[in-house]
């Protein structure tokens, strides 16, 4: 099986696959460029996956497993490369999804991500959120902004992922990469003791409770650049997700803390490439300004898309203006572009030339 299993991820490797599903009593498949695709090996049986989970998973892991019925771990086959890999039950049968991390680092240009991002990485504290939905980016996203900082700035860097996906080897600063389970409990233990560790930038791999938010927000209100994710989509419905962790009666004292702390939010997501070799992000992208802050204390999150419009100058970017920028460099189609905008005419006015004062609509430009 060991060989099978080889040759499986070699395959997925070859095909340029981001995620392999292995489930009892059907095929492989692989995600190629978004579309879900099935391999023409036979099914997997309880067997087969019994012995995949043998290759995959440790003692500790396969008693973790046994207890929770899902684990979270990284997996490296020598020759073919790293995985990020969730092993859990369905339908009381063992299934598995392996996420390839492509380990070569990019540059925030070969990767096509807005040149504010630079910016962002030299900040000396605050808060920024990478957003979007799964397969969306963003740890590619998260790990080219580490891999500048680490270049540009003589700081210490502490990442905090489950699990580490992306190695990141000491250049002009250095970077302290911490597992869960494997180096620490949990987020929330981690963040705990990270202020004992001297950091400068600290990265939290994902948002997954009030417990964790509540911590990272700690640690840039002392003085530290945090960065992390959330599963939104866009700027509105990224605040709106953060203040409803908290109950009704913090809402007003959350929004304060964020519009002190908050830096930046990117959302993203991944669209298809002109010519068919891969896909490229889309972004929206709010720097928090003093309008930007205003708005967020006093609850007027709806009119963030003004201050986003009016801030392109500044490095701000709406989701329309990216669409505009990809279909302009030809690297997304017309068609592509009107598909998936959330405002179709107004992408289209763009294309023309023309420029609304909002987003949604106002006096032409």
């Amino acid at each position: 099986m060991k060989a099978q299993f080889q040759k499986l991820l070699q395959r997925a490797v070859q095909k340029d696959a981001s995620d392999i599903h292995l489930k009892v009593g059907n095929t492989p498949w692989f995600r190629v460029d978004g579309e879900m695709l099935p391999q023409e090996d036979g099914p997997y049986t309880v067997e087969m996956m019994d012995a995949v989970c043998a290759i995959l998973l440790s003692q500790e892991q396969h008693a973790y497993f046994r207890k929770r019925g899902e684990v979270d771990l990284s997996y490296t086959e020598k020759g073919v490369g790293r995985f990020r890999v969730n092993v859990y039950r369905q339908r009381g049968s063992v299934s598995c999804v392996m996420r390839r991390i492509k380990t070569a680092m990019q540059s925030f240009e070969q990767l096509h991500l807005p040149e504010t991002l630079k910016r962002i990485a030299m900040m000396q504290r605050g808060l920024v959120l990478i957003t979007g939905t799964t397969g969306s980016g963003k740890t590619t996203t998260l790990s080219a902004i580490v891999d500048y900082i680490n270049r540009h700035r003589r700081v210490h860097i502490i990442t905090i992922e489950d699990p580490i996906e992306y190695l990141h080897n000491d250049h002009r600063g250095i970077v302290s990469q911490r597992e869960i389970s494997m180096d620490t409990v949990d987020f929330t233990s981690a963040l705990k003791s990270v202020m004992r560790q001297d950091p400068d930038v600290i990265l939290v791999g994902e948002m997954r409770d009030l417990e964790t938010f509540q911590a990272a927000l700690s640690a840039a209100e002392t003085g530290h650049l945090v960065f992390t994710t959330l599963h939104t989509t866009n700027v509105m419905q990224t605040i709106d997700r953060i203040i409803d962790l908290f109950s009704s009666n913090q809402h007003d004292q959350i929004r304060s803390q964020l519009s002190l702390n908050l830096r930046a939010i990117m959302c993203m997501r991944l669209l298809p490439r002109a010519d068919g070799a891969g896909r490229v992000p889309a972004c929206e992208l709010l720097l928090v300004n003093p309008s930007a802050r205003k708005l967020i204390k006093e609850n007027r999150i709806a009119q963030l898309d003004s201050i986003i419009a009016s801030g392109k100058d500044d490095g701000m970017l709406s989701f329309n203006d990216s669409l505009h920028n990809l279909i302009k460099e030809r690297l997304i189609t017309q068609e592509t572009g009107a598909e998936v905008s959330e405002n179709p005419e107004d992408l289209n006015m763009l294309l023309q030339g023309i420029r609304l004062s909002s987003r949604r609509g106002g006096i032409l430009k």
